[in-house]
């Protein structure tokens, strides 16, 4: 029989080299995997981890993707340190592309630049307002926030569902549903010319440095990690508990907020049933591989959105079906918790235990 027992010392070289074991760990079962399907999987990794990269073009196409998951983990990060667990940054993504794009179809052909810093501000405001009502439920009600944040997540898509096929629907779409393309000037702008790269990706590495400094550097950060670490020394320390709350929620849905307000008024250009793309729950993912720091996260951005990308390629180059991409990403997540566990706890072999038998009751013989 087999059991976990806990090690009495974490090495801490495994800690750090743990999400690297789990790559290479998902790399050789996806190598099973495209085997299986009767694919090349040498081919197939070429198509995961060298076409991402081979030119400039698809560099920044890498960047494209990489831009909304580092943002959304960035701000999950601040929750997940504060014993917060939102599950629902889709959600708040949306809202957020919703605002967005709400103040973006007020432009018109006179409208100025400055649009584009409101833009970004009301998709910040929606994705607060929704993690806003996560935690207040938590709050006021102690409604758990993970099934809270999750089920709103439904909430907001069927949102954006009623407005494109409703009020936003674009009268001239031929009844696609849809907002009409926004206007050029509601853009955000791009680093370079003939490419998608927009200044989202400057915004995402300011969001490192900031988020470093936040954890790192100041009290509040401090007392959030402390919150999450040890609640009864954060009450002892005089840290409000409920602050940390609302500070993890609010931030961790601005983050999503301006994630979804980079892509509707960036790659997308309009509000369309699609603006949700699972960058929410991914970003879960580059959150717990990046080890909730924020240097870590750059480079499991890069390694998500590589998945994101191959997963297309795969679609359209191999005839394997786009789901692909969630099976890598699942597999990288349970590879990841299984190093992690075998990190902290190790496998010891215990002996059956052997059933005593009951021992025989005397019985008493009735006399007559």
């Amino acid at each position: 029989m087999l059991r976990l027992e806990p090690r009495p010392q974490l090495s801490r070289f495994w800690s750090y080299a743990s999400p690297l074991l789990a790559l290479a760990i998902t790399v050789l079962i996806g190598v099973a995997l495209f085997a299986a399907l009767g694919k090349d999987p040498v081919r197939g990794l070429q198509v995961f981890f060298w076409e991402p990269i081979k030119s400039g073009y698809a560099i920044g196409e890498l960047l494209v993707k990489a831009t909304p998951l580092l943002i959304i983990a960035l701000g999950l990060a601040v929750c997940f340190r504060s014993n917060v667990w939102n599950i629902g940054a889709e959600g708040q993504f949306v809202v957020g592309a919703i605002a967005a794009g709400s103040v973006a179809l007020l432009a018109d052909k006179s409208t100025g630049p400055w649009i584009v810093p409101v833009i970004l501000m009301a998709g910040v405001l929606g994705g607060m307002v929704w993690a806003g009502l996560v935690a207040w439920l938590r709050d006021v009600c102690n409604a758990n926030e993970i099934l809270v944040s999750l089920m709103l997540v439904y909430v907001a898509t069927l949102t954006l569902v009623y407005l494109v096929t409703g009020p936003l629907k674009d009268p001239m779409g031929y009844n696609f549903p849809q907002s009409k393309t926004f206007e050029a000037v509601t853009q955000i702008p791009r680093l370079v010319k003939g490419s998608r790269v927009s200044i989202g990706a400057l915004i995402a590495l300011a969001g490192v440095a900031l988020l470093w400094v936040f954890l790192f550097r100041t009290r509040a950060g401090f007392a959030q990690q402390v919150g999450g670490l040890a609640p009864a020394a954060a009450r002892y320390a005089g840290f409000s508990a409920r602050r940390a709350l609302w500070t993890a929620l609010l931030v961790s849905g601005g983050a999503a907020g301006l994630a979804g307000a980079l892509e509707v008024a960036g790659p997308i250009g309009q509000l369309t049933p699609y603006v949700p793309a699972g960058y929410g729950f991914a970003a879960i993912i580059v959150a717990f591989v990046g080890r909730l720091h924020p240097v870590g996260m750059v480079f499991s951005a890069l390694l998500m959105s590589m998945f994101y990308i191959g997963g297309e390629l795969a679609q359209s180059r191999l005839g394997l079906p786009k789901s692909l991409t969630a099976v890598f990403q699942g597999l990288l997540l349970f590879s990841l918790l299984a190093c992690d566990t075998l990190v902290a706890y190790r496998i010891r072999r215990q002996a059956a235990r052997t059933s005593t038998p009951n021992a025989q009751r005397p019985t008493l013989n009735a006399q007559n």
